[in-house]
């Protein structure tokens, strides 16, 4: 998430009582988890297996349980609890945005678009030239739609991202700071979701289609001119390229890099990145020419030939 304008660290560190170790003049320009953070973020980091990723990372600025040494040009916040810190910064700039019939007047919707009776549309949502939302669609707040967008009946846009932090005594939820965002002539059919982002942007490539029933997790990036059929899933975080082609109730995991023009066959479960230009099939999905001859083969071997 970007703060509307650059604050300094000293402010930040007054509001969560945290120590700082580094260049205590540094200025931030946003908040991210560290799978988004970008130069200017603050993030976070409260287990050691990760200290060093964090501090490596591009953040500026690093909100940690201890004292350690600060790479050069970053600072260091020091807190007790660091995910408590991080939510009460998060929470100081996106407070929870219910629904309700007054948000009207905080929408951007171009004067061409079709709202149907009966499409919830959320405060501080943008829906651009010649869109159509059908009855029953529900748009959640800080989503951006662009022009000649299609989303049809049932469809969720926005949802909260199913993150949680855990603790001891259970799981709490991460107070989603992300958008959506939907790019020209997308199509998204009925009963799909689109959860938010966690911090960074779930975003739908121009002139991608997405079929009925198909979930997309936060903070995942589908490129342009895709086609995506039902019951497809695809984890958060994840990056498909342009013009990928992705069959029905295949499954991808989260963090995963997917190459332009990849055809993900149906039913198939892809666990590590693909290389672009290739169909793959199977679960572990790989590339279909060769899951194919394993296929024979051991149908062969079972069959005694």
């Amino acid at each position: 998430m970007d703060f509307k304008q650059s604050l300094s660290i000293k402010d930040v560190a007054q509001w969560i009582g945290a120590k700082l170790i580094g260049n205590t003049d540094l200025l931030v320009s946003g908040i991210n988890e560290i799978h988004k953070v970008r130069q200017g973020d603050i993030t976070f980091v409260d287990h050691p297996k990760y200290f060093k990723a964090s501090l490596d990372s591009a953040a500026s600025a690093i909100i940690v349980p201890a004292a350690m040494e600060c790479p050069e040009g970053k600072v260091l916040m020091v807190v007790d609890t660091p995910f408590k810190a991080y939510e009460d910064i998060v929470q100081r700039f996106r407070l929870f945005t219910p629904i309700y019939g007054g948000a009207k007047n905080e929408h951007k919707i171009d004067s061409s678009a079709i709202i149907e009776d009966g499409a919830i549309i959320g405060p501080y949502v943008t829906i651009g030239k010649e869109s159509h939302i059908q009855s029953g669609a529900i748009i959640r707040p800080f989503t951006t739609i662009g022009d000649r967008v299609v989303i049809h009946s049932g469809a969720i846009i926005g949802t909260q991202a199913f993150y949680f932090k855990k603790w001891p005594e259970g799981y709490e939820a991460w107070t989603g700071c992300g958008r959506v965002i939907i790019e020209d002539d997308v199509w998204i059919g009925s009963g799909t979701t689109i959860a938010q982002g966690v911090s960074g942007d779930t975003i739908i490539g121009a002139g991608t289609k997405i079929d009925c029933q198909v979930m997309i997790g936060h903070g995942v990036v589908i490129g342009k001119n895709c086609l995506i059929a039902a019951q497809a899933g695809i984890a958060g975080k994840t990056i498909v390229g342009d013009w990928c082609v992705i069959y029905g109730q295949a499954g991808l995991t989260q963090n995963l890099t997917i190459g332009d023009r990849t055809t993900i066959l149906a039913q198939s479960g892809v666990m590590h990145n693909l290389e672009g230009g290739k169909s793959y099939f199977g679960s572990p999905a790989e590339e279909a020419k060769s899951k194919y001859k394993e296929l024979v083969a051991i149908k062969n071997l079972i069959s005694g030939k």
